[in-house]
């Protein structure tokens, strides 16, 4: 039952979400989830894919909004990390969720794109398919273990023109400013929209205390990301949290710094499970704007969810190291 969860947790995100859609997210924490994936269309066609797998047992069921994507009932889930598909780099696990981060953001071959927080690589691995593994991606990933993972996934799924990074997402800004024509900060977070009560550790690092260390990390990251942005460029930050702490307080604080140079865009899904971004909470007021930036409502299948997309102002040039940077990256 959802009432296991910490009762701070649900003080909170109901404060957040309208009284009906509250109850519709607290049925979801109790589901089973399907399992969703992705075709990858680097290692093989499509059709030839879904047929192996559907001769192999497998119910798949088309995701709509999705390229190449799929769900399968939960209980298939280790059936298919066990199929040569997915051992192969022929298809990859992902929630739907996520899928909107690179459909938003939206890179064309031939890019320069910054991953700032990119492990385990889903949504890298997702924007170099739709690259056609044409331009540069540079994925950053600060911890050891996360970052082999991220190079592991990207070597399977014959990802090449992905340079990945162990380094500090914070420094990155200052190292190579105005580089990128597209940035993707998927923040680390307080984790929240993947709370399951069938799963206790889900949540047992949780507390007010975690959410607050998270946005101040969460803005650290955005200011990075901001300054690796070409005048021009898009940046879309994204959590899986429902706290505003670490959505649209931790973007109203980038837009009270950098306002003149950013510009706050309608974020366009094309799902219809979502609210609009918040203006006030709690007695707190942010940047009328942040209206433009959408809260996912977990259905089941997809997750809680977090997008804000931003664009540099064309006539704005960087303002670190008087220019865009021509070093070489880190």
């Amino acid at each position: 039952m959802s009432s296991t969860l910490p009762q701070a947790f649900l003080q909170r995100l109901q404060t957040i979400l309208p009284a009906d859609l509250y109850d519709t997210c607290l049925r979801t924490f109790d589901m089973e989830r399907p399992t969703c994936f992705r075709i990858n269309p680097l290692r093989g066609e499509e059709a030839v894919v879904r047929r192996e797998l559907e001769q192999a047992g497998f119910d798949l069921r088309p995701i709509s909004w999705a390229p190449a994507a799929y769900r399968v009932e939960g209980g298939q889930r280790r059936a298919l990390t066990e199929s040569s598909a997915f051992a192969e780099g022929r298809l990859y696990i992902q929630n739907p969720s996520s899928m909107l981060a690179p459909l938003v953001l939206d890179p064309v071959p031939g890019e320069t794109v910054l991953d700032l927080a990119a492990a385990p690589g889903g949504k890298t691995l997702q924007m170099a398919a739709m690259m056609q593994n044409r331009g540069r991606i540079s994925a950053v990933e600060p911890v050891k273990g996360r970052f082999f993972r991220l190079q592991a996934n990207l070597q399977r799924h014959g990802v090449t023109m992905v340079r990945s990074y162990r380094m500090d997402g914070r420094a990155v800004g200052r190292k190579v400013p105005g580089r990128f024509d597209r940035v993707l900060l998927d923040a680390p977070c307080s984790s929240e929209a993947r709370f399951r009560t069938a799963d206790p550790a889900s949540w047992a690092h949780w507390s007010p205390k975690k959410v607050k260390e998270s946005a101040r990390k969460q803005g650290r990251l955005l200011e990075s990301a901001f300054h690796s942005l070409k005048p021009g460029g898009r940046l879309l930050y994204c959590t899986c949290s429902f706290a505003p702490e670490e959505n649209e307080q931790v973007v109203d604080g980038l837009l009270r710094r950098h306002g003149t140079e950013l510009r706050l865009e309608p974020v366009r899904l094309p799902v219809d499970n979502w609210i609009p971004g918040l203006t006030r909470w709690q007695g707190r007021r942010w940047d009328p704007a942040l209206a433009r930036a959408v809260r996912v409502i977990p259905d089941g299948e997809m997750d809680g969810f977090f997008l804000c997309l931003l664009r540099r102002r064309p006539a704005a040039a960087p303002d670190l190291d008087g220019g865009q940077s021509s070093a070489p990256f880190p």
